[in-house]
């Protein structure tokens, strides 16, 4: 069901590798990836899970808005993360020079339909 959308970020943002739809507690609802030999992207995203719950919490507390969006960059990858639902959010990895800005716009245009799949 999720499998498709998912498919469609990676295989259309350059340099994408692998998307997530996952809970904030760490469960992954379903994933797609190629074969990566160098990274584990299952367990980036469950720990980048723990990560963004942190940062939830600290949006609550400062009470500066709903988080909508995440990105982190590191000197291999880049994963972006876009909140789906209070209980699910959207996360995409790219190799370091991957095209962030398409991944970006592929988020925030497959959010509504993968949003109306989970309520």
């Amino acid at each position: 069901m999720f499998t498709e959308a998912l498919r469609t970020l990676v295989e259309q943002t350059p340099g994408g590798i692998g998307a997530v739809l996952m809970g904030y507690d760490g469960i992954a609802v379903e994933h797609y990836a190629l074969p990566v030999d160098d990274v584990d992207l299952g367990l980036v995203a469950v720990e980048y899970a723990n990560v963004l719950k942190e940062i939830k919490k600290a949006t609550d507390i400062l009470q500066t808005g709903e988080l909508d969006e995440v990105a982190i960059l590191t000197g291999g990858y880049q994963v972006l993360i876009r909140t789906l639902t209070p209980d699910y959010f959207l996360g995409l990895t790219l190799k370091r020079d991957g095209n962030a800005g398409k991944g970006r716009f592929l988020l925030m245009r497959e959010a509504p339909g993968l949003r109306a799949l989970l309520s």
